[in-house]
């Protein structure tokens, strides 16, 4: 007999054994666990899920997670179920009910498994109570007065699940998701049209509180300059998102913000918050020594109230525990591309900066092409080595924007290291010298060695450098809990969370120190920003340099950019490899073989037509005198980015000469890539 046999057989008993008690079933007092026990568990281990873990795995490579339900008010606080890959990617999400419940117009459930499906960026989510299953496109964002039908896209009582078990098994065994069927039955079912991603609803939340914050920052303290009132707004949103994010994650208790708003000034007690918050996470985020505007702010109440309210159920669309640090990445990237202006009227105007306009828009890197590059340098550089030997490995991203490839590369160290341990390490029992938690986690203290080691990033925009922070802050931070945070503070008298200050810089990448050595005026640099390399980073280049660098740099052609490629024309770099017809990211390729050391690898993704550019020939000599090319992955016509025109590749070199080496070239002439690139045609070619 099949498996899929034996599914059908096993199903078709646990529908006799409901309809002949149906009635008992469907009494008040038969709750939701009974009926996850004696139905939901075995109709999704006959379809070939370990609901139980058999396996014996670590809770981090579960293939399903049960979540226990806090209620918070009249908020249920997660699904019951997960149902991931290995390596805990993300399947669908299942919330069980009892069968008293009549599901199909369950308003509530509906609006809460789509809004947890809608934050995790998941396609579709499910209700059951056994007696009903409805299926939920959880790409249409979700409102709370939306009747139980919307986005219900499969609905099916236990009396059709034989007539429908075909669909069940070819959509929901474990089988048959390993085989692609799942992500075959997504792209024909989910409806995209007048879809509202979480990532581009909450840019306009993050534009939304920006504006309403800097028109009272500004009105309130007029003594504060633009700079100082970017910088205001920009920490106070980050603060709020860190600790709000921290609230869903059981990290901080819930409801925790809200306390700001119950009398006085709510923006001093929201301060207060923030005080006791540094005492609990040592980050640069809640550093009031280097921060001296925040303390003294004036802020209306009403501004105040207006985003805390935003940011919880049943306003809130937003689920912040399952909202991924990628997802807010996207957001923070568009929203750093515009910047607070103040006229003299002390009105307030948000404009896109003057490189991003010219640019067309900020290209924000999809995930899949993040994952490719650390993938194919980093991931070359670590195969084989232990954690000692990879502790000396030195990340860095030139033009880090709100961190994405930073945050691709330490996802990829902390997945390494995890699979290292379970492989060949002991189970923690709690002491600071083990790797692991009990649950098969990496340990606090081995998240921030990983990340102070390996990572490092500059960015022009001193805004986009705490982005970064802040976002890889959160990703080190995910698996903690208010015990974890607690049993850390008094065991071993640390702060959860390292500060990044020495780690992610703010700085201009191609411009160095000894720009003013033939400079007259230097009024402006605080817009230019010239930053050493070496001085900043002084044991990394003890050692040769970087090992890897890796990133998205901007493009820009210098027709109509006069002044940002002016100030690097007086430098070094912009002296030695300036060229007319040239683009902006050119720089940034001799900027990155400047910083690698010898058989370090350096990647990136650009437009494409620098191959044939009349104004790379200076590019394309240093490169074939100075680097081997790896590989090279040609998108041809597909759009790798939206609403931006144009073709693009990505180009993945090491450091050194050699004549024998053979270089990948992938063509993308067709379908989608974002799955897999190494599916498309590979061809050899040798230098």
């Amino acid at each position: 007999m099949t498996q899929k046999e034996e599914a059908y057989n096993e199903i078709a008993a646990l529908i006799e054994r409901f309809s002949e008690q149906f009635d008992s079933y469907k009494k008040a007092e038969y709750n939701e666990t009974l009926t996850r026990r004696d139905f939901i568990d075995p109709f999704f281990k006959a379809l070939g899920w370990d609901i139980d873990n058999h396996n014996g795995y670590a809770e981090a490579y579960r293939e399903v997670i049960h979540e226990d339900k806090v209620k918070v008010g009249s908020a249920t606080k997660a699904p019951d179920y997960s149902f991931r890959l290995v390596g805990g990617k993300r399947l669908f999400f299942v919330e069980a009910k009892k069968p008293s419940v009549v599901v199909k117009d369950d308003i509530v459930a509906a609006y809460q498994v789509r809004r947890y499906g809608w934050s995790a960026k998941l396609s579709i989510s499910i209700i059951t109570d056994f007696e009903e299953f409805s299926i939920y496109d959880c790409t249409k964002k979700p409102i709370p007065t939306d009747k139980a039908s919307v986005a219900r896209v499969k609905y099916i009582t236990y009396k059709d699940y034989l007539k429908e078990f075909d669909f069940i098994w070819n959509t929901f065994s474990k089988e048959r998701v390993l085989q692609g069927s799942f992500d075959k039955f997504i792209i024909g079912t989910a409806n995209k049209k007048g879809t509202a991603t979480v990532d581009k609803e909450f840019l306009q939340s993050l534009d939304s509180w920006r504006t309403q914050l800097a028109t009272s920052i500004s009105w309130n303290n007029k003594d504060l300059d633009e700079d100082e009132i970017n910088f205001a707004v920009q920490q106070t949103i980050d603060r709020i998102i860190f600790l709000r994010i921290a609230e869903d994650r059981s990290v901080e208790p819930y409801g925790n913000l809200k306390i700001a708003l119950k009398q006085g000034d709510y923006y001093q007690n929201l301060f207060s918050i923030f005080k006791e918050a540094d005492d609990k996470y040592n980050s640069g985020l809640f550093n009031f020594k280097k921060d001296q505007i925040s303390k003294n702010l004036k802020v209306d109440n009403k501004a105040i109230k207006a985003i805390i309210t935003e940011l919880y159920y049943p306003v809130s669309p937003y689920e912040f525990s399952v909202l991924s640090v990628e997802i807010l990445g996207y957001a923070y990237e568009q929203f750093l591309g515009k910047v607070i202006r103040i006229t003299p009227a002390h009105h307030v105007k948000i404009e896109e900066k003057p490189q991003v306009r010219k640019a067309g828009g900020v290209y924000y890197t999809p995930q899949y092409i993040v994952e490719y590059i650390v993938k194919n340098t980093v991931g070359k550089l670590v195969d084989g080595k232990t954690p000692k030997e990879i502790s000396k490995i030195k990340i860095v991203d030139p033009a880090c924007g709100s961190g994405s490839f930073l945050i691709g590369a330490y996802q990829y160290l902390l997945d390494f290291h995890k699979n290292y341990y379970t492989g060949n390490g002991k189970i923690s029992k709690g002491t600071k010298g083990n790797t692991l938690t009990p649950e098969g986690n990496l340990t606090t203290a081995e998240k921030k060695r990983i990340l102070i080691n390996n990572i490092f990033g500059v960015d022009i925009d001193v805004n986009a450098v705490e982005v970064t922070k802040l976002s890889l802050l959160l990703k080190c931070m995910e698996g903690e809990t208010s015990a974890s945070i607690a049993h850390q503070l008094s065991i071993f008298h640390e702060r959860v969370l390292p500060t990044l200050d020495e780690n992610i810089k703010d700085g201009n990448s191609l411009i160095d120190t000894d720009y003013y050595d033939a400079q007259l005026d230097f009024g402006d640099e605080r817009k230019i920003k010239p930053f050493s390399w070496k001085n900043t980073f002084p044991e990394i280049f003890k050692q040769q340099g970087f090992d890897v660098v890796i990133g998205n740099p901007p493009y820009l052609k210098e027709r109509g950019s006069k002044e940002i490629f002016e100030p690097i024309l007086k430098s070094r770099i912009g002296k030695l490899y300036h060229q007319g017809k040239m683009d902006f990211w050119y720089y940034f390729v001799h900027r990155g073989i400047d910083i690698l050391k010898s058989n370090g690898y350096l990647g990136f993704i650009t437009n494409s037509y620098w191959m044939k550019s009349d104004g790379s020939s200076k590019l394309i000599k240093r490169i074939s005198t100075e680097l081997i090319i790896d590989t090279i992955v040609d998108f041809d016509n597909y759009k790798v980015f939206e609403d931006v025109s144009g073709k693009h590749n990505i180009s993945i070199y090491i450091k050194g000469h050699d004549s024998n080496q053979n270089c990948k070239v992938l063509t993308i002439n067709k379908g989608n890539p974002s799955s897999n690139i190494e599916t498309y045609k590979t061809e050899m070619y040798q230098e």
